[in-house]
């Protein structure tokens, strides 16, 4: 058999990086993009000497992005300039508290010791447990796709599953180690890292905070979309081509088997096997026809897949700087319970949502005039559904985050702004067909959860692999990047004698 061919739905991060690795052993790759430029929900919007990154915003698991180029036998220094954010985040409170979080953990316990002196011992305490998390999910659901779930449950498991599995809730396990109020707001915070609920996702994601503290927190020198621009230009360099505003319609299936896809302009292309970083639920319910997943993801089960929270978004330019802002700034609510609430048990914005401002600018002077501020403002929102028009509501829930920052202390925010661009959940809806407009694919509000979403290797249709974010291992830019990585791999494996490894 010859070299296959594989299309790959979708330019997002996780495709880009199946791409790579499938075109560095040889495998004729084509990316289909729905949108004018690659990148998916990683991607950039300029205007008037502003430039916003519109998706993701900081870099963790610097390793998972080299490993990606040492297997394209690239160097990322050659493509980009990723440099440490100290600190990593400023961290605000209604009563006037605020900590900078550093990776420099001295300097970070010199800040706890400042707001919760009694939780110093505590910390030390939880980033240790965090550690010993991340290291057993590095080995374990980090390094195998749910295809090889058996692998996982083998008895030299056991005890590695035994360590990061809880019947508590992030909440729950956060208490334990955490009397401050302020502290355990802080550190419920990282289950939004995949678009969950504290009070509802399992102790397990108390991993993500060892990822930023202990790992490291960085930013790509020109904005984040510079890393799926280096992606894209590395899969060319490989022989993938690119193709943008090409949206597929339809994934034929001859005999349980993948044989092709259509384009929304009706052109067929014919391919050995896909790789959809299109969103997975959506990608069964909108491009494969029921009568080919009626072993599978039926639209019945479908419906029972809880999407992630989505997000409501304001690129801000200002005309002045706001010295108060570090590069992360997060802006607490005064009752965390009833704003997580909101968007995941009632459906609806919070009335009083923390607020995440990114800005660019501070680190980074080619992000905005001179003089003048770059803000990426987002709340968490509630996926779309009949219970919130954001036709109608985004402008006076604008207005309401506007005026909550200038009573934290942006003064004149509303004021001062020059230029502006909002984003909703239906506009995540309908620009990158993610599930109900979720950010970050499927959310992880259940012991369940993981293992509930569509895995990277259909089980139902052959020749069909899945990367992005909501699939395993989920949300974020290095589990997204791993994702890509572990679908390239199973289909290796099933295709592997009509490859060439030319690494």
């Amino acid at each position: 058999m010859g070299t296959i061919s594989v299309i790959v739905i979708g330019a997002g991060l996780g495709g880009l990086a199946a791409a790579i690795r499938l075109a560095a052993r040889g495998v004729c790759v084509e990316v289909l993009e729905k949108n004018a430029t690659p990148g998916g929900k990683v991607n950039i919007h300029r205007a008037v000497g502003y430039s916003f990154d519109t998706g993701a915003s900081l870099l963790t698991m610097r390793h998972v992005v080299e490993d990606l180029f040492a297997d394209a036998n690239r160097r990322v220094e050659d493509y980009l300039h990723i440099e440490p954010l100290d600190p990593i985040c400023r961290y605000l409170w209604p009563d006037g508290a605020t900590l900078d979080a550093s990776t420099d953990l001295s300097r970070t316990e010199n800040e706890i010791r400042r707001i919760a002196p009694e939780d110093v011992g505590g910390f030390r305490r939880f980033l240790a447990d965090a550690r010993r998390k991340y290291e057993v999910a590095e080995r374990t659901f980090l390094a195998h796709s749910l295809n090889d779930l058996p692998k996982l449950l083998r008895p030299r498991y056991a005890r590695d599953l035994a360590v990061i599995s809880s019947w508590r809730t992030l909440s729950a396990h956060v208490g334990r180690y955490f009397r401050s109020p302020h502290l355990r707001q802080l550190f419920n915070r990282f289950a939004t890292y995949n678009g969950s609920s504290p009070y509802r996702t399992p102790a397990t994601f108390a991993l993500i905070p060892y990822v930023e503290f202990g790992l490291g927190a960085w930013y790509v020198r020109g904005g984040m979309y510079e890393l799926p621009r280096a992606l894209a230009r590395i899969a060319t360099e490989l022989g993938v081509t690119v193709t943008t505003n090409a949206e597929v319609e339809k994934i034929l299936i001859e005999g349980a088997r993948v044989r092709g896809v259509v384009l929304k302009n009706g052109e067929e292309r014919r391919c050995d096997a896909v790789v959809a970083n299109s969103d997975a639920v959506e990608t069964y319910r909108r491009l494969i026809a029921p009568a080919a997943r009626q072993r599978g993801f039926t639209d019945r089960r479908l419906a029972h897949i809880e999407p992630s929270c989505s997000g409501f978004v304001i690129l801000a330019g200002t005309r002045r700087r706001y010295q108060s802002l570090a590069h992360h700034n997060i802006f607490f609510s005064t009752d965390y319970a009833a704003e997580f609430r909101a968007p995941f048990d009632e459906l609806r914005p919070a009335a009083d949502p923390t607020i995440y401002i990114c800005a660019t600018s501070r680190t980074d002077a080619s992000q905005a005039p001179a003089g003048h501020e770059n803000l990426f403002i987002l709340v968490n929102a509630p996926a779309t559904s009949a219970r919130t028009d954001w036709n109608t509501q985004a402008p006076a829930y604008r207005d309401l985050i506007v005026r909550k920052l200038e009573d934290y202390g942006i003064e004149d925010l509303g004021g001062e702004i020059d230029y502006e661009h909002v984003i909703t959940p239906e506009d995540f809806r309908i620009n990158y067909h993610a599930h109900r407009g979720s950010i970050y694919g499927v959310s992880s509000n259940s012991r369940m959860s993981a293992f509930l979403r569509p895995p990277n290797k259909a089980r139902d249709i052959e020749g069909l692999y899945f990367a992005g974010g909501a699939t395993h291992p989920g949300g974020g830019i290095p589990l997204v990047l791993l994702s890509g990585k572990m679908a390239a791999e199973l289909l290796i494996r099933d295709e592997g004698e009509g490859m060439r490894d030319e690494g």
